[in-house]
């Protein structure tokens, strides 16, 4: 991570493979999380919506499901589901340049690996998951409320005017600090797993594998770290 902001930051700057990666990292992912956040928003809204309806409230559901969604779900699932897809492929990618020697051809060649390889795609991650956060967060509320209309005939003014009165600049702003935070995490830890992969394919599989077990880890702990410092400020 250090060697990416002191050497990404110096001139050249990979500008079309920044590029290539929002649009393979970015656009590709776009679909997966959204349809996460589809029916996430759906199920949230169905399971609030029945406890909130015993004690007669079930005209707040708006208020729950914007916090819930914009605070915590929209950024951690988005992570969870896209970071998966990304960072499995980086290091997929990355291992199998290791593996063939492709990447000790660039440093032979006199290139910087980290700048030309590493530093497009942490970038790419940072950028392309708070706009997929943003996206989710859209589609999640909208589910949420076409639910909370089919099945406890709450209007979608009511459940809007509910979700605007609980909601805050501060409850969208840190879940998106918190999407870009996770997508440097995606995007170093890949990147490093692909860089230390070993053992031909079979070192691929499992560098693959165990970015998908540490991104998912990594995000639900510093999800748990942000969360603590966001309220204390």
């Amino acid at each position: 991570a250090w060697q990416v902001f002191t050497r990404g930051l110096r001139r050249p700057f990979e500008w079309s493979a920044l590029r290539y990666q929002i649009e393979h990292i970015g656009v590709r992912s776009t679909s997966i999380g959204t349809l996460t956040a589809l029916f996430a928003g759906m199920v949230l809204s169905v399971q609030f919506g029945y406890f909130m309806a015993k004690f007669g409230i079930a005209y707040a559901i708006g208020r729950v499901l914007a916090l819930s969604v914009l605070r915590e779900l929209g950024p951690v699932l988005t992570a969870l589901t896209v970071g998966g897809r990304v960072g499995s492929g980086i290091a997929a990618e990355l291992g199998s340049m290791q593996v063939t020697e492709q990447i000790d051809a660039i440093r032979a060649l006199g290139a910087d690996p980290v700048k030309k390889l590493v530093v497009p795609r942490v970038f790419a991650a940072m950028i392309c998951l708070p706009i997929i956060t943003v996206f989710a967060d859209v589609v999640g509320l909208v589910a949420g409320a076409v639910i909370a209309n089919v099945s406890y005939a709450i209007s979608y003014e009511e459940f809007y005017r509910q979700a605007l009165e609980a909601v805050v600049l501060a409850d969208f702003t840190s879940g998106v600090f918190k999407a870009m935070i996770f997508g440097l995490l995606i995007g170093v830890v890949g990147c490093y797993k692909g860089f230390q992969t070993t053992g031909g394919t079979e070192g691929v599989g499992r560098s693959t594998t165990e970015t998908v077990a540490i991104s998912a880890i990594g995000v639900l702990l510093s999800d748990l770290l942000m969360t603590q410092l966001l309220l204390i400020l």
